[in-house]
């Protein structure tokens, strides 16, 4: 019994570590240095990345988010939803970007227990 334990074990350490893996890391730009097209295709190239551009109302402060190239890429709980950001050559590059997901809360029933 002891001498096929060594095996299996040997087998499900092999499993745990291929499916965990590596984990990558995600890339960081500059939107404002890169064409609209050039951001969009870096972002469906590589699935996410953050980019990164200054404030509009406040020069000096530096905004940056998760972009993503499809709603599946998003954390659970979570959507895809379209927003803009500036880049080189547009003032607002359409892309998507991962929000909680509100739901609507309007249609609940609240459960009375009277006499």
């Amino acid at each position: 019994m002891l001498r096929y334990a060594a095996p299996i074990l040997g087998v499900l350490v092999t499993g745990v570590l291929a499916f965990t893996g590596q984990a990558e890391a995600i890339s960081r730009y500059n939107s404002t240095a890169m064409s609209c097209a050039a951001v969009q295709g870096r972002i469906a190239a590589e699935g996410a990345a953050i980019m990164r551009y200054r404030s509009q109302r406040n020069p000096s402060l530096t905004l940056y988010d998760r972009y993503v190239a499809h709603g599946y890429l998003c954390p659970a709980g979570h959507r895809a939803v379209r927003s803009h950001i500036p880049t080189a050559d547009r003032a607002s590059c359409p892309v998507l970007h991962c929000k909680p997901e509100m739901r609507d809360r309007s249609n609940r029933r609240f459960w009375l227990f009277g006499d």
